[in-house]
């Protein structure tokens, strides 16, 4: 197959342009099979700003491969959990990781 006239024909660059990056594929791994707050998120990446972050976790619902949770308490509560979609990616990450 050729994908020299359209690249995301190809599964790989596909793939790539929606996970790749930094941050996408740990977060991705750090959510998992369970829900976590932004702070605990922040928490395990101590690396990644809180704009970077929130960024990143935007861009990731934009792709329904996370799920944003508010819930109206006070303090404000938020939680993020991995969509059908975002979850068949952990085997990915997985074998990446290995």
């Amino acid at each position: 197959m050729r994908f020299i006239d359209n690249p995301y024909q190809c599964p790989v660059t596909r793939t790539m342009s929606i996970i790749g990056g930094k941050w996408k594929p740990i977060i991705i791994n750090c959510l998992g099979d369970k829900s976590i707050r932004f702070g605990k998120l922040n928490q395990l990446m101590p690396a990644i700003s809180n704009k970077v972050l929130s960024n990143e976790l935007k861009e990731l619902e934009a792709l329904t491969l996370i799920e944003r949770t508010e819930f109206q308490e006070l303090p404000p509560r938020v939680e993020y959990k991995l969509t059908t979609a975002g979850q068949s990616l952990l085997p990915l990450m997985h074998e990446v990781a290995k």
